[in-house]
């Protein structure tokens, strides 16, 4: 499903992304279960185990910026990550032996839609080496204007920069200062409804406010090679074992001398990724405005 030139792009920048793994029709399914879900939002009235709600939700009018491991709340989402067009990407950068590590679906409704602040995923789950991506896939034609994911080539070679703050607990986030240069040469990733972006555990990036009058919903899967074993542990092999995509389980580790710094501390408000940055006292990108 790619070329040795893409293959070689996603060794040499960190990211790639690949036009049209979704039909119109697996598309139209997945934004009508979306729609339904977002509906549901109106029964609750804060963050639950299925929602993470955006600042200014009421039941009222729901705001919802995240729907938490989408593959267990509908087996469809569970679908688009098992289809063999896919495996057969993530079989050429990563390996054939495959294991669901996460999933997550961000959503950045029109006018604003909340961004996230410049990180390395690798901060957030380090483990014995980084054959480890996100996949992205775009659910809506993403562009300049509605807040796609920006990546800076290169950044999974170079060093894990600093996620905590002030007070030594995880944040979540880097302090723009110390990236500046990096944050100058990101790159967008952008594409039609459809396409999917590859990008490798370490390379940096973030995603502004969407101030577009369209939305922009990315669904995230975390994949990594079997024998990478997360570094703060395994709490139930069973169900380590049942997130296999393809190929064998491994209780063997492979070890590889790459640079790591555990989110310990914990953040001092657990959740998502939002709720460890709210915390933050530096940002960089511009918020919405509560109304």
């Amino acid at each position: 499903m790619i070329s040795d030139a893409q293959r070689d792009a996603y060794q040499r920048d960190g990211f790639i992304v690949v036009p049209d793994l979704l039909g119109p029709a697996q598309l139209a399914r997945l934004r009508r279960i979306i729609a339904e879900l977002v509906a549901g939002a109106a029964a609750v009235d804060t963050h639950t185990a299925v929602y993470d709600l955006e600042p200014g939700h009421t039941r009222a009018e729901p705001k919802v910026r995240r729907i938490k491991t989408p593959h267990e709340v509908h087996p469809a989402f569970y679908d688009v990550v098992r289809n063999p067009d896919v495996i057969a990407v993530l079989t050429a950068l990563i390996g054939p032996d495959l294991r669901l590590h996460s999933s997550k679906l961000n959503m950045k409704s029109a006018r604003y839609g909340s961004p996230v602040e410049w990180h390395q995923d690798w901060a957030f789950y380090p483990h014995t080496n980084d054959d480890i991506l996100a996949i992205g896939v775009m659910l809506d034609d993403v562009d300049l204007e509605n807040g796609p994911l920006l990546v800076t080539p290169g950044t999974h070679k170079g060093p894990v920069w600093n996620h905590h703050g002030e007070d030594g607990r995880f944040c979540g986030l880097t302090d723009p200062a110390d990236i500046a240069n990096e944050i100058a040469n990101a790159v967008p990733l952008t594409g039609r409804a459809g396409s999917m972006s590859f990008h490798h555990v370490r390379a940096l990036h973030g995603s502004a406010l969407n101030t577009s009058d369209r939305s922009r919903n990315l669904l995230l899967y975390g994949i990594a090679a079997a024998d990478a074993w997360p570094l703060l542990g395994v709490p139930d092999l069973d169900e380590f074992n049942s997130r296999m995509l393809s190929g064998k389980p491994s209780v063997e580790p492979r070890l590889v001398p790459v640079p790591v710094r555990l989110p310990l501390p914990p953040a001092a408000r657990q959740g998502s990724i939002y709720e460890n940055q709210a915390e933050a006292n530096r940002s960089y990108f511009k918020k919405a405005v509560v109304r």
